[in-house]
């Protein structure tokens, strides 16, 4: 399956509420370079961090579940995010990794830049 294809799934069910954001954002494929996917993950950790204020703001939720469902909506078609929402969370992107691969030739790879070995 295509990793935006996963991704826009993964979505649309925190939104339904068959999955709680923590277990769809371990889920995310591992290791991308996939701006969108990124995109996607950070919009996904302000989803739940927002937990709060859409329990109590009907029209916050409202508007915070459109976005997600139009970032699942464009994944779902394999199509990139527009420039304009990835780079709203761009600044994001080196504070909250995502999930990595630990399958042993990555461990030896970060092993190997840790020790500045080529």
């Amino acid at each position: 399956m295509n990793d935006r294809i996963l991704v826009s799934r993964l979505i649309i069910l925190v939104l339904t509420g068959q999955m709680p954001v923590r277990q769809a954002l371990l889920n995310f494929p591992k290791d991308t370079n996939d701006t969108s996917i990124i995109t996607a993950y950070h919009a996904l950790i302000h989803y739940e961090a927002d937990e709060d204020i859409r329990a109590t703001d009907i029209a916050y939720k409202e508007e915070q579940d459109e976005y997600l469902e139009f970032i699942a909506d464009t994944l779902s078609k394999n199509r990139t995010l527009p420039q304009n929402i990835i780079k709203s969370y761009k600044n994001y992107y080196s504070n909250v990794a995502l999930p990595k691969d630990k399958n042993t030739r990555n461990i030896i790879k970060k092993i190997c830049k840790f020790l500045n070995i080529k």
